[in-house]
């Protein structure tokens, strides 16, 4: 046993005087050179790491203007309506556990209801970056006269190269569907997907130098629908006046674990 000990410290005493002789073989410069590459080699991959653990909680309310996701952020944030009159021109943001959740252990989510009015879209530019997912919001008591704009601004978002890249999922929020007269989802997905499929025949023939959009949707030699984006897009009903944001809560929490 203290013979086999034996051999093996000799074996690796041999194997430290050939590593170091064979080290002070390399011109210094290469030898610097190799330690500088294998330490930023090594902060890259912790960064990515890191990155990878950091997820976002920041969820961004969409959709034009009188669609009702003012309404929706105080709902979600405290269970109030507001009295369902609320017109928003900066960005509302607040981070909060989900009115119904009630439990201190769980996430809190930033929640940022961005301005709908077109002036002010810009505003969405800035926070989509960090994204972790989109509600877009559509009045669906209201739908037919405002689909084509709400489908324009939907197309605008679905194209964003950071919606792309980072594959955003969006949730089409029909809201204000506890009025009897209000559209189903299904409806409005249809509706929505025809008015896209037109739109992306009709800016494919303007020249790439005039699109501002930094994708094109859909596959091509087929008609449109959501199932063909990158990211997912899905569908659901919600009331922010009656506080039925059940679903809209389940796709938030989705992608912010609770």
């Amino acid at each position: 046993m203290d013979k086999n000990l034996e051999d093996l410290r000799n074996l690796a005493e041999q194997w430290l005087h050939e590593g170091n002789e064979f080290v002070q073989q390399i011109p210094p410069a290469q030898l610097y050179a190799a330690l500088g590459v294998l330490l930023l080699t090594t902060i890259f991959f912790f960064s990515i790491r890191l990155f990878r653990r950091t997820k976002s909680n920041t969820v961004l309310l969409s959709g034009l203007s009188g669609s009702g996701k003012t309404v929706l952020f105080y709902q979600l944030r405290d269970g109030s309506s507001h009295h369902g009159a609320v017109t928003s021109m900066e960005p509302n943001e607040g981070t909060f556990v989900l009115h119904t959740e009630n439990t201190k252990k769980t996430k809190p989510v930033h929640l940022v209801d961005v301005p709908g009015h077109s002036r002010l879209r810009s505003k969405l530019e800035e926070y989509l970056p960090r994204a972790a997912a989109i509600v877009f919001v559509v009045d669906a008591l209201e739908f037919l006269p405002n689909c084509r704009a709400a489908s324009e601004y939907l197309y605008d978002i679905l194209t964003n190269a950071s919606v792309v890249k980072n594959k955003i999922p969006v949730l089409l929020c029909c809201n204000k569907t506890d009025k009897i007269t209000a559209h189903t989802k299904e409806f409005i997905r249809k509706q929505m997907e025809k008015e896209i499929e037109k739109l992306r025949a009709s800016r494919s023939a303007i020249s790439a130098a005039d699109i501002a959009n930094d994708f094109t949707l859909g596959i091509e030699g087929e008609v449109f629908s959501f199932a063909h984006c990158v990211n997912k897009v899905t569908v659901a009903e919600a009331s922010g006046l009656t506080g039925e944001t059940a679903q809209v809560q389940e796709f938030i929490r989705e992608y912010v674990k609770p």
